[in-house]
């Protein structure tokens, strides 16, 4: 008997839009995905909309930066069976947490003489405000990431969770060390796998888009990045880390 398609929906807050934008570039596999997955809220994807909807799975891509978008989140996940947070802006609030010189200061800067009436709040992770069940990184995430996720709802199991470190696949593919043999402030050692090292691959240190491994050792990485970069070291090690420096 064949299964009827996931209703999956898709909702866009403080963010850019790169995660959804992945999601479209699985173009071989789109064939495959449009007769498992029924999508709703993509807006590079479908102009469909139904506010009555219960998902199978809501994707969450953008921090929370607002009540409203507060509100309108604890609304979706509230007709959702499962959610996810898809990219560092919904897992740790990304570069949105950026506050320099302030907030304040960055609303006088875009919206002028308004800046008074618009609401300054803090752009926080989505599991500050709702349950989250997977956990998609990245900035944005790999393709298959996504593959990954919708197979496992359809077919049973658990999406793969990588734990390993981007050092590992550095090792894997045989790639010159760039934080030890060339100095390069490389956050390869403490943030998680998955990217198969992309950066690293053609000598680009590693940013640390897809956030922090499980016990990452960020003071050893601290002293030898202390080395290497010692003006960049606070803003590169909050970037993608949740504002932690």
């Amino acid at each position: 008997m064949k299964q009827p398609p996931l209703k999956v929906g898709f909702a866009h807050f403080a963010g850019c839009s790169g995660c959804q934008l992945m999601l479209l570039n699985c173009e071989p596999e789109l064939p495959t995905l449009a007769g498992m997955v029924s999508c709703s809220g993509a807006d590079m994807l479908t102009s469909q909309r139904d506010d009555r909807t219960h998902f199978d799975l809501l994707l969450i891509e953008g921090a929370i930066a607002s009540s409203t978008q507060r509100e309108e989140l604890r609304a979706l996940r509230n007709r959702s069976a499962r959610l996810a947070a898809v990219g560092e802006c919904a897992l740790t609030g990304g570069i949105n947490r950026f506050e320099t010189p302030s907030r304040e200061a960055a609303a006088g800067y875009v919206y002028g003489s308004k800046a008074e009436n618009v609401e300054i709040l803090p752009a926080l992770p989505v599991e500050r405000f709702v349950e989250v069940d997977f956990r998609i990184p990245g900035c944005p995430p790999e393709r298959r990431d996504f593959l990954d996720l919708f197979g496992a709802l359809r077919y049973g199991g658990w999406p793969l969770q990588r734990q390993a470190p981007v050092c590992m696949e550095c090792r894997i593919r045989e790639n010159r060390c760039l934080l030890q043999e060339d100095r390069l402030p490389c956050l390869g050692p403490i943030t998680r796998g998955g990217c198969l090292a992309r950066c690293p691959s053609i000598n680009v240190a590693c940013e640390g888009c897809r956030g922090e491994v499980a016990e990452a050792n960020r003071n050893e990485l601290g002293c030898l990045l202390a080395e290497t970069a010692p003006d960049d070291l606070r803003r590169r090690m909050q970037r993608f880390g949740g504002g932690k420096a």
